[in-house]
């Protein structure tokens, strides 16, 4: 539905219908993002998708479980007080009674014993008079001068004392996955770092460079594998609930995994010394996405860690095992890897694989809305 605002055009409201499909998980990614936005500030809204999300069987004892959960580990803590507050605050009625009831309150207000009766008023009972949230954003008296003395110490960094710019940094290596965070990376750096060292430190030169090959395409499912799912993420249950969740953010991490690895694994290829008849430094690349993908797709039935385990273990059967039946190191070696990287009709196989790894992924995609079973 749609409310005029005075020269502004028409302003856009969640309905019933929309509420109900996105409290069922059915609402399309764009009209959930839309939802999830647009209930951060208008009250009205939120109540509505509140009662339709407790209207649903499972989800209604869910929420009540998490909330009795949340204030049974504050109060554990030693934090009574703030039990206190936040048991207070949630069985307020801006909180939820019935049905009927705005899914939160408007916090500043609830917060603030300086503030007018109209700051301090309810998005609700301002929704239920015709006014905008808007137009209450900021009190319309100036706060008492003990107010500052009593307001917790803030600065340019925000409440916490986090710097901007160390902030949004640490979300970007958050939202990378666990991956980029834990042993994964070390992995990568001591393969890197290992290939190098052999070659030059240790004088094995070219003989190297068929080791990194046949190892480099199962880097990045390790780092797949360790990026998304209930066995790799603590957050993973409330991450795909979310609609930024799901197959979306599994690809985002799985892009940051092949972000890091791509360069790393080639550039180390391309430093060390060329086997003569050889692959190239990048001969990997089509085989490792193709890898990637097939993992990602088989994730969509076993899930992450297991599809990733699957393709890992196939690549070992089918490549790494034949590769070194005329022996584990130098010429032997690369010319068993070699039928698998050389030539463009094996790199065009490779990139056919990938594509129609992709279109099963894509089919597959909703698989991920859905928790992994254990």
């Amino acid at each position: 539905m749609s409310r005029k605002r005075p020269g502004r055009g028409p302003a856009w409201h969640v309905d019933a219908e929309l509420a109900a499909r996105y409290a069922a998980g059915t609402a399309a990614e764009s009209d959930a993002w839309s939802v999830e936005k647009h209930v951060e500030a208008c009250g009205t809204c939120a109540a509505l998708v509140s009662s339709a999300a407790r209207a649903v069987p499972e989800t209604g004892p869910l929420l009540a479980g998490i909330r009795a959960a949340v204030l049974e580990r504050v109060a554990a803590e030693g934090l009574p007080e703030r039990a206190a507050e936040a048991r207070g605050a949630v069985d307020s009625p801006a909180y939820a009674g019935g049905p009927e009831g705005p899914a939160y309150g408007n916090a500043g207000a609830a917060a603030s014993t300086t503030a007018s009766p109209r700051t301090a008023a309810s998005p609700a009972a301002r929704a239920s008079t015709g006014e905008s949230p808007a137009a209450h954003a900021a009190p319309t008296t100036n706060p008492p001068a003990d107010a500052h003395a009593s307001a917790p110490h803030t600065t340019a960094a925000g409440a916490t004392g986090v710097s901007p710019r160390l902030s949004r940094a640490a979300r970007v290596l958050w939202a990378a996955g666990p991956a980029l965070r834990g042993a994964w990376a070390v992995a990568l750096g001591v393969v890197v770092l290992g290939a190098l060292g052999l070659s030059y430190g240790a004088g094995l030169g070219a003989s190297v460079r068929p080791l990194l090959l046949v190892t480099a395409p199962v880097l990045p499912l390790a780092g797949v594998a360790l990026s998304y799912g209930r066995h790799a993420d603590p957050l993973y249950e409330v991450v795909t609930s979310t609609p930024s969740g799901g197959l979306r953010l599994l690809l985002v991490r799985a892009a940051a995994v092949l972000g890091v690895s791509v360069p790393a694994l080639t550039l180390a290829g391309a430093a060390l010394p060329p086997a003569a008849g050889g692959p190239g430094a990048a001969a990997w690349l089509l085989p490792g996405l193709a890898l990637t993908l097939a993992a990602l797709a088989l994730g969509s039935f076993v899930g992450s860690r297991r599809g990733a385990a699957a393709v890992g273990g196939a690549w070992a059967l089918f490549v790494v095992a034949p590769a070194t039946v005329g022996g584990p190191a130098g010429a032997a070696l690369m010319a068993g890897a070699a039928p698998y990287f050389s030539g463009p009709a094996v790199q065009s196989g490779w990139a056919a694989g990938a594509l129609a790894c992709a279109l099963l992924l894509a089919a597959r995609r909703r698989s991920f809305d859905h928790l992994e079973t254990p």
